[in-house]
């Protein structure tokens, strides 16, 4: 897995990606305390409301990075988006009222919605081979699991010595460390694009092709399943653990549970996806979050919050966080193999987007069944969720699954001179007549 380090430009984005995720980590847990600290006991409601407006962010914002990402140069859009996301950390620890947080929020995720779809679709052109990308993709997963396990811990010795809102610093920082890092590599040149088209034509076409493609429809109802687990997590476990009368370490605690689960699976996944196909894995997966989340709720419904039920909610979390990681990590090896270089970046955007509709469901769903009805109602309706996205993407997602799928690919043809409709048989499929040795879509 680590060989894909030797590659000078990666190596510098992905030690890019891990500060800037520690720093992030460090405002997870702090932003939490904060909600609590404004709103008491309805701070699920509050930070589900914050995470819905990062959603909002993200959905309005990336795909409008992703028409432009190839338009300008990538390492000004990185850096630029890194200092907007310092500032905004910096300016979080003097809110004193609600509205105010949901601002910074706004700023600091519009920013994140353009740097991050933006730097994923770079790292195929980093590393073209896919047994590299592969090994990359486990990487990142890495990165994001050793930020949920390390940053609450690195939270917790934090808290023992200052307050929380010192941990917004650590964010600054590392958005900072992220900027200089990328300063220091030579990122290749965005692909030259033909199809200038209109601005609608620009900022849809990654969502197009991504809804004309089978695997992708069903990666996004997986996804589905995976907000619906993640959002139980991250907009809840604040008001579960300190509503036992536990301490901050020990909300940063049990969200080191679920990044520990999750860190266990991106380790074994690369031998795993080597063997075993990506629909499988996944499926399982969402599955194991599915049977997770209806267990957590019969078991939240009959134990009396204590210290019990504390250590079946960190056995809970860690395994939701090892089926969390293996229903997420092959999603970058589908939209790799579902696209050619020059829509790639608009293709990572969609996604971007696309799932993050998924978590702007999820969050202001549970937190507020949290906040106004129940634990166990928030997680029943996770369960639900999840089994909902599973069984969906049983169903539209095909057994099988080769990388070029034929399907019906009409309407994008139709509004795009460079596609051709080309009928075999039954199974009409898109030949790009700009790639004609790309795999039809």
């Amino acid at each position: 897995m680590l060989s894909v380090l030797a590659n000078r430009t990666y190596r510098h984005l992905f030690l890019a990606q891990i500060i800037a995720l520690v720093g992030t980590g460090l405002a997870t847990v702090a932003l939490g305390l904060l909600a609590y600290d404004i709103a008491g006991g309805s701070a699920g409601a509050v930070l589900g409301t914050a995470l819905a407006i990062k959603m909002v962010a993200y959905i309005g914002v990336a795909p409008i990075a992703g028409a432009f990402a190839n338009r300008v140069p990538r390492r000004a859009l990185l850096v630029g988006m890194d200092v907007i996301r310092a500032v905004a950390a910096l300016c979080l620890p003097f809110v004193s009222q609600v509205w105010q947080v949901y601002v910074l929020i706004f700023v600091l995720q519009s920013a994140s919605a353009a740097f991050t779809p933006t730097f994923q679709a770079t790292i195929p052109d980093v590393l073209p081979e896919e047994r590299d990308y592969t090994r990359a993709l486990s990487l990142s997963r890495l990165a994001y699991d050793m930020e949920s396990l390390t940053s609450p811990i690195l939270a917790a010795g934090l808290l023992t010595l200052m307050s929380y809102h010192w941990l917004f610093s650590g964010t600054a920082i590392g958005f900072v460390s992220s900027a200089l890092l990328v300063v220091s590599t030579v990122l290749p040149k965005p692909a030259p694009v033909e199809n200038e088209g209109g601005i609608y034509d620009k900022t849809t076409r990654g969502t197009r092709i991504y809804l004309a493609t089978p695997r992708l429809r069903g990666l996004l109802a997986l996804t589905l399943t995976a907000a619906a687990a993640s959002a139980m997590v991250i907009v809840n476990t604040v008001v579960i653990v300190r509503g036992m009368g536990l301490g901050q370490r020990d909300v940063a605690l049990t969200l080191a549970a679920f990044g520990g689960g999750s860190i266990t699976a991106a380790l074994t996944l690369p031998r795993i996806l080597d063997r075993v196909a990506d629909r499988t894995v996944m499926l399982a997966a969402a599955a194991v979050l599915t049977l997770a989340l209806a267990a957590l709720a019969a078991i939240t419904a009959s134990m009396t919050p204590g210290a019990a039920y504390w250590h079946v909610l960190l056995a809970g979390w860690l395994v939701l966080g090892v089926a969390y990681s293996a229903s997420v990590t092959p999603s970058g090896r589908l939209l790799r193999r579902s696209a050619n270089a020059e829509d790639r970046p608009a293709l990572f955007a969609a996604q971007f987007a696309l799932s993050h509709v998924c978590w702007l469901v999820c969050y202001p769903l549970v937190g507020q069944l949290g906040a106004r009805v129940s634990m166990t109602a928030a997680f029943g309706a996770m369960a639900v969720v999840a089994a909902i996205g599973t069984l969906v993407a049983v169903w539209i997602w095909p057994a099988s699954d080769p990388d070029a799928v034929a399907h019906e690919h009409g309407d994008l043809a139709a509004n795009d001179p460079h596609l051709h409709i080309h009928a075999q048989g039954d199974h009409p499929y898109v030949i790009d007549r700009r790639h004609p040795q790309w795999p039809k879509r």
